[in-house]
Formats: C-alpha cells, structure tokens, sequence
C-alpha cells in the first residue's frame, strides 16, 4: 500500500493487441512511474485481460516499444496488477490461468483505488 501522502499511480489499459501502440504506452508509462517510485497499481481490462496469461506478454511486439513483458514484470515486482473480474469471465480466464501476481477483482475495487487521496488514474 501506499504510505500515507505518498503519490499514486492508477493506469487502466483498455487495448491489446489489437491496439497495440496504446497498449505499450500504458505498459510504458506505468513502468516510468515505478522506476520513478512512484506507487502503480495498472488495470488489465477489455482485451488486454490477454496479457495477464503466461506468454502472452512475450509475444506482443510493436516496433520502438520496450518489450511487454519485461515493463509487465518491473510493473509486478513492485506494484500491483489486477485483472477486471468481468473481462476475465467473458474471456474464460481463471485465477489460476494468471501470471504469479496478477489479482482479478471488480469494479468496486477499482473505484475505491480511483477515488483514493493522491491518486492520479490514466485511462489507456
């Protein structure tokens, strides 16, 4: 959790592959943020729900962008990464399918985070 009066992160990605360059500038600017130490929290939604199995991160490619999957676990060694529950359940995606780290959770949860004090949320 954040320390109290700290900044925080909140990074919504809404696009996969399908959307690839606004996929990786979510990814990007989530992982300059916790470089920077900032605390993130990034949300997989809609068909970035995707990226939260195993190799898919590694196989998602955009020229001049940053490797996927290495942002993704720079994002995960310190942050947190939560998959929406209902993109989950609409793509067949369990608890168990995900990457180690990834939590699913609703959109109360996201709602709480959003609101919370300091937090700045970016919608990708």
């Amino acid at each position: 959790m954040t320390p109290e009066g700290s900044a925080r992160l909140l990074v919504k990605i809404t696009a996969g592959a399908e959307d690839p360059e606004r996929c990786a500038q979510a990814f990007t600017v989530a992982a300059a943020a916790v470089a920077s130490g900032i605390d993130v929290s990034l949300w997989l939604t809609g068909e970035s729900a995707w990226l939260a199995l195993p190799g898919r991160a590694q196989a998602f490619d955009l020229a001049g962008s940053a490797p996927l999957d290495a942002l993704l676990a720079t994002i995960l060694e310190v942050g947190a990464v939560t998959l929406c529950v209902q993109c989950a359940e609409r793509r067949g995606i369990a608890a168990e399918d995900l990457l180690p780290g990834v939590r699913i959770k609703g959109a109360t949860a996201f709602v709480e985070e959003a609101v919370a004090p300091l937090t700045q949320a970016l919608v990708y």
